[in-house]
């Protein structure tokens, strides 16, 4: 089976995937056809070869030619997107990327997803990456998309908002669930748009390689630091052993407990949250009993063992405990794949578990069904119902 793997070593950008999408073979003339269908007329896009510490690639530059006076929103998106001639599949890839985006920031600035209104999701150059990015991954035609854990740096980033940690707090958002790397150097490698396109493609985050490669592409990147700033995309062809071994991903994680009997029950819908937005994969409670038959409660966080600390920090600051316990374990999971998929009261997005190449299971982002649920008046039952029959994006 023909797979696709991001090697993230040095992070991702939008630029980034392009240049490494080309230099894997997707043809250039083909790609600035499809852009075109767009009916955006107000940039150029460059495409040379460049290297960053001796490794050759493709570098991909937007050159705006004349100033974009368009201030636009979600809504704009869509229907910019909407209105191209793009093929189905390509439309759809790209309304998923985006709206990833647009969901990670309305909810770090409180506003609706369609309302969602700044420069990193109305720019020309976010535009080009991401409808890009659908149109090469649409091209290629893989069977699965692969990455290993993704470099994120360190440091602080000036963008629109202002100066941020690192990573972004959007891209922090977008990479919930997905195994990162910091630190390497000190400044952003990874961008929303690179997360969002590992979030919205990628089947599976691993580091063990069991295909054979065809083809390798270097993407080059804007900044030279003493890394090589590179994305490196292999090509290869998976047997089908192999690709039923990569149906479930194993990984180590760790598990913290501790056991509360003293603290206000209100307290604990605060302390889950921090730790989700901390990056954990799972939290929850278990009433127990403690000594002399008191009342308890047990707080249980599953995480990766390089947010252990973190998850020490928010339970030491925000709960009573004085004594916390840990212990590693070794976790499996479906390979999951996100979609869209349009209902009777609007989109919805979907995850499907996939086991040996086929699908078992799907459930709806209960975020997107409740904010259905609440506009239109209805039960949160009649939105998860209407998932049935919706129209789904072609396989």
């Amino acid at each position: 089976m023909q797979t696709l793997y991001y090697d993230c070593f040095a992070g991702i950008s939008g630029d980034m995937n392009l240049g490494a999408m080309i230099d894997l073979g997707v043809d250039r003339n083909f790609l600035l056809d499809e852009l075109h269908k767009l009916n955006l007329d107000t940039y150029e896009l460059t495409i040379q070869k460049d290297q960053r510490r001796g490794i050759a690639g493709t570098r991909v530059d937007v050159l705006l030619t004349e100033h974009d006076h368009h201030a636009r929103t979600f809504k704009d998106i869509i229907q910019l997107i909407e209105t191209s001639g793009l093929s189905p599949a390509v439309r759809a890839l790209s309304l998923d990327i985006f709206r990833r985006i647009a969901t990670a920031e309305g909810k770090i600035h409180d506003r609706a997803v369609d309302d969602v209104h700044f420069h990193e999701i109305g720019a020309i150059d976010s535009i080009v990456d991401i409808v890009g990015a659908a149109i090469c991954l649409d091209h290629l035609n893989v069977g699965k998309v692969l990455s290993s854990p993704v470099q994120v740096g360190g440091g602080f980033v000036t963008c629109a908002h202002g100066v941020l940690p690192v990573p972004a707090p959007a891209t922090a958002e977008l990479l919930r669930g997905i195994p990162i790397k910091s630190g390497l150097v000190p400044f952003e490698t990874t961008t929303p748009t690179g997360a969002a396109i590992l979030a919205a493609t990628v089947h599976a985050f691993t580091e063990n390689l069991h295909f054979t490669i065809d083809k390798v592409g270097y993407g080059i990147g804007h900044r030279d630091t003493e890394i090589p700033n590179v994305l490196r995309l292999f090509l290869g062809e998976m047997p089908e052993e192999e690709r039923r071994t990569t149906d479930t991903e194993t990984g180590d994680a760790v598990i913290l407990e501790c056991n509360i009997d003293d603290m206000n029950p209100e307290h604990y819908p605060y302390i889950m949250d921090l730790l989700f937005s901390k990056g954990a994969h799972d939290v929850f409670l278990t009433p127990i009993i403690m000594k002399k038959s008191r009342p308890a409660v047990k707080i249980s966080v599953l995480c990766d063992l390089g947010r252990q600390k973190e998850m020490e920090a928010v339970l030491w600051h925000h709960s009573s405990s004085f004594g916390l316990r840990f212990h590693k374990v070794a976790k499996s999971m479906l390979t999951r794949k996100m979609i869209t998929v349009k209902t009777a009261f609007g989109e919805i997005s979907v995850k499907e578990g996939y086991f040996q190449g086929r699908k078992i299971k799907s459930k709806p982002e209960y975020e997107d069904c409740l904010r259905l649920a609440k506009e239109k008046g209805l039960s949160l039952t009649a939105i998860m119902n209407s998932i049935q029959g919706a129209e789904r994006p072609e396989e």
